[in-house]
């Protein structure tokens, strides 16, 4: 559309009828305010746009990069050339990158466009993560790298804050290997500090995390690593309280928000954080909270600690790929800000069904829910009973009969399973705990989960207890079978020794 200047408009009057055309000049100045109103507020548009509207967004913003130019020459090692004509539509002509080797927020000269769309894509998710519930938030940063990348750069930014000495990190432990691998990667050794039970649930044990640092010695320990959104029946952590005794023993404080901005109970445990004590970063996935392929994480801090992720940005090496960004961004612009906060509310409501129905369902086979109301999204299922029915109390095949019917995301945790991670150990692996008391499955109502899964989710889940309970009770005919085989040979040798 901007290929239509004003002469060009009036030009065109001479081939077709006026008032046609200045309709037509009237709907394109329409997606025209779209974007300049999108550079002048700098946060979500109120309706999400069109598809079309984004594209021709997409399409002009490319068109500012150099490789785009219709006149350019270009006679350097790297002038964005693609080989591939697939290739170059799939990524909107956009093959510069984003970022300069100083700083991946920094613009670049040969493309004016793709600097735009990334300053306006970190922009808009920090007013996403806003609406979500993180208040007085400082500026977000969009990095091309999933979760667990992201965490070991934003180590790294912490441990050239601190003193040479300290090389500990404390972390309160959450049985996902990308953690363990991060902090394993940023060459730093990593002090575990397990949950401890309360019911059902796994909290956070602040003295044990308070013994861990003081054992180390504050001025050894590079952060305290904390978690928000987990696998039931661990809770979310003590973000705040954790905060508050980082602030007092003057140690860095990360927390993996990994899942969390979809909760608003999480987004309000980390801006209580940063609020009452010491938060260096905060990372959150952009594919579990935005819907997005996976390939990206948002790093930000509270507005009065931004040191972190300014270094982060800074010593991020090389440029870097625009794609994650670009696939936020088109998001960000489809949902607009209603869009999102009806995701962020259909999320809410889902939980609650699934809790009702999982319940239900789960009851009518001697099952029950875990009670963890810490855990805003997974929840936590016993299979005592189905143990007991098992042989060796084994119940972990129960999640791939589960994905042979096509369910996907169950996990199912049985006691005993130990586990070495980048060489440590853990006992009880799956559970965040060494020995918790019941086997368990977890299911999660996350962001975009429907009703209609939860239906099928249960629907499917009924004809895993009964293929369950039939394969137990085919296995315990065969054994009393056995048993009873047993007997006649001992009755037979018996008998044949009398004779």
């Amino acid at each position: 559309e901007a290929m239509f200047s004003p002469e060009a408009y009036a030009l065109a009057e001479g081939l077709v009828s006026k008032a046609y055309i200045n309709q037509g000049s009237q709907a394109t100045a329409r997606r025209s305010k779209l974007v300049t109103s999108l550079l002048s507020e700098r946060r979500l548009p109120k309706d999400g746009w069109d598809d079309h509207s984004i594209e021709s967004f997409l399409s002009e913003a490319a068109m500012m990069d150099s490789n785009n130019f219709l006149d350019n020459v270009g006679v350097g090692e790297r002038e964005a050339r693609v080989y591939s004509p697939l290739v170059a539509r799939r990524h909107w002509n956009l093959a510069h990158g984003i970022g300069r080797s100083g700083d991946v927020a920094a613009e670049q000269p040969k493309a004016a466009g793709s600097s735009l769309l990334n300053k306006l894509t970190n922009l808009l998710v920090a007013d996403a993560m806003r609406i979500a519930g993180l208040e007085d938030m400082g500026p977000a940063l969009v990095l091309p790298l999933a979760t667990g990348m992201t965490l070991t750069l934003v180590l790294l930014a912490v441990k050239s804050k601190r003193p040479k000495t300290a090389t500990k990190v404390v972390w309160c432990r959450l049985d996902q290997k990308t953690c363990v691998k991060a902090v394993l990667s940023a060459g730093l050794e990593l002090v575990v500090v397990s949950p401890k039970l309360v019911g059902d649930q796994l909290c956070t044990d602040l003295d044990a995390v308070r013994a861990a640092v003081e054992a180390a010695g504050p001025s050894n320990v590079c952060c305290v690593v904390t978690s928000t959104s987990c696998f039931a029946p661990r809770a979310g952590d003590a973000c705040s309280d954790v905060a508050k005794m980082c602030a007092e023993l003057d140690i860095g404080h990360v927390v993996n928000n990994a899942y969390g901005v979809q909760a608003t109970a999480l987004c309000k445990e980390v801006t209580r954080a940063w609020r009452r004590g010491r938060v260096d970063a905060v990372v959150q996935s952009t594919d579990k909270n935005f819907m997005v392929p996976v390939g990206g994480a948002v790093v930000c801090g509270g507005k009065g600690n931004t040191e972190v992720v300014d270094a982060v940005r800074k010593s991020y090496p090389g440029r870097a790929s625009i794609s994650p960004v670009l696939d936020l961004l088109i998001t960000l612009l489809s949902m607009g800000s209603d869009g999102w906060s009806r995701c962020l509310q259909d999320r809410r409501d889902v939980y609650g069904y699934m809790r009702e129905k999982l319940g239900e369902c789960v009851g009518e086979f001697g099952e029950r829910l875990l009670d963890t109301p810490g855990n805003p999204i997974s929840i936590g299922v016993s299979l005592e009973t189905h143990a007991k029915l098992s042989e060796d109390g084994d119940v972990s095949f129960f999640g791939s009969m589960l994905f042979s019917r096509c369910v996907s995301g169950t996990r199912v945790v049985a006691p005993g399973k130990r586990q070495d991670v980048g060489g440590v150990v853990f006992d009880g692996f799956g559970a965040s705990h060494d020995a918790y008391p019941v086997p368990y499955f977890t299911a999660a109502a996350a962001l975009g989960t429907t009703r209609e899964d939860v239906d099928r989710f249960c629907a499917q889940l009924r004809k895993c207890f009964k293929d369950f309970r039939k394969k137990a009770a085919k296995r315990g005919r065969a054994e009393d079978g056995d048993a009873l085989d047993a007997a006649a040979d001992r009755l037979a040798g018996v008998n044949l020794g009398n004779s």
